[in-house]
């Protein structure tokens, strides 16, 4: 295998299993620090060992084997340790089967909800857990976020300290603990399936991976908690959204907008799931930013076109949303359904007063809504900024394309 293709192959291994073998160390060795080393020592083998032995049949139990290994080792050789981790050291000198290491449910939810300790301040949650579960890096992170790179090292450093002081149980809650600690965990959960259904960075748009891992980890939630109107939101958001996913990419990889997908290419299944959750949901009359999300998304799903959109209803919950979640992205993301609604110059208001200079779909929205308006040099230059903070191959090629295609300026008249 040339080493482009390996470093690729590599590359896509970490992205799906190293956030599944950090949840298992961690519940073995109870140290997250512990657990993130070790796995990074076990790709760092890989590295060298598999261009020649070839990538193993099952390449997260091999990392997971081997990180585990990697951490005895190092725990027999530092006798300061606390107790529990000499213990945790010596226990089982021999190898187990590799599926033990490879298949435990639940062990990034335990994860979750330790990051998601309240002790943790709630951007210090989401940063830390993207990092372990997400197999972001910190370029990475801090793009999904919409911060400095400095700030989510630091809060990340932060964390596993105040984690390891705190003696934080690595466990899923009690039932009384469970509301306390629920709209992080939502928050992180939506999170690692938005960093997939648009990754933040790569050559391709969706990571199927972090996509698929986000309806998992919603799906137990919604078992561990099948009372919380919330939760079920969640859920049917994900799956109505996953719907579209074989619809948003063309055959050659290249993002294709909701108005040009082909909806016969959208998952019927997700979509009737999704819906009679979102029915379920509307009959508890307790509604949410997840179910009112989920709402709009079902809309979405019932309509033949972008034509046939009931955009009215749309805008309705968008309001809904706003009041119960008042953010800029919330707003900018109203604001397209105004320019369906009320047309394009109510959207471009709506937008120029929103402080998201550093997000770059607000360029890029606002590039859409200027050629709508004919201000082509204006749209250029909107299009040429999202393109400087995207960082996305499949996002950075649709933006070019669409500002190469941009009329010029008009011919003056001689």
């Amino acid at each position: 295998m040339p080493a482009s293709d390996f470093d690729t192959r590599l590359g896509s291994i970490f992205r799906q299993e190293s956030g599944r073998s950090v949840a298992t160390l961690v519940r073995i060795f109870g140290d997250i620090d512990i657990a993130e080393e070790a796995v990074q020592e076990a790709f760092a083998i890989a590295t060298k060992r598999w261009p020649a032995t070839g990538v193993p049949p099952n390449p997260g139990a091999w990392i997971t084997t081997t990180a585990r290994n990697r951490a005895i080792d190092r725990l027999r050789r530092e006798t300061t340790r606390h107790g529990r981790h000499v213990q945790a050291a010596l226990m089982d000198e021999d190898d187990k089967p590799v599926e033990e290491f490879s298949a435990l449910s639940d062990d990034r939810l335990r994860l979750i909800f330790t990051c998601c300790h309240p002790a943790l301040g709630p951007n210090v949650q989401i940063a830390l857990t993207l990092r372990l579960l997400g197999g972001l890096q910190t370029p990475e992170i801090a793009r999904a976020l919409l911060v400095p790179e400095a700030t989510v090292a630091q809060r990340i450093v932060r964390a596993k300290k105040k984690i390891s002081a705190a003696h934080i149980p690595y466990r899923v809650p009690t039932a009384a603990e469970l509301p306390d600690r629920l709209p992080a965990v939502l928050g992180v959960v939506y999170l690692i399936f938005n960093e997939g259904y648009t990754a933040t960075s790569g050559a391709e748009l969706v990571r199927s991976d972090l996509c698929n891992e986000g309806v998992r980890l919603a799906r137990l939630l919604a078992e561990l908690m099948p009372d919380e109107p919330e939760v079920l939101g969640l859920l049917a958001l994900l799956l109505l959204t996953e719907s579209r996913r074989a619809a948003r990419t063309a055959a050659d990889g290249s993002l294709v907008l909701l108005a040009d997908e082909d909806r016969s290419r959208w998952d019927r299944t997700s979509i009737a799931e999704g819906q009679a959750i979102v029915r379920a949901c509307l009959q508890r009359n307790a509604p949410g930013p997840y179910q009112i999300q989920a709402a709009i998304s079902a809309v979405h799903s019932d309509s033949p076109s972008t034509a046939e959109t009931d955009w009215y209803q749309i805008l309705r919950l968008y309001d809904q949303l706003f009041a119960q979640s008042p953010t800029a992205v919330v707003a900018l993301n109203r604001a397209v359904v105004v320019s369906e609604v009320d047309g394009a110059d109510a959207a471009l208001a709506a937008v120029d007063v929103l402080p998201l200079d550093r997000y770059h779909l607000f360029h890029a929205i606002r590039a859409d809504l200027l050629v709508r308006l004919g201000r082509f040099t204006e749209a250029g230059v909107a299009y040429a900024r999202a393109s400087e903070l995207t960082t996305n191959g499949a996002e950075l090629a649709f933006l070019e394309s669409r500002r190469a295609s941009l009329p010029g300026p008009p011919e003056r008249s001689r």
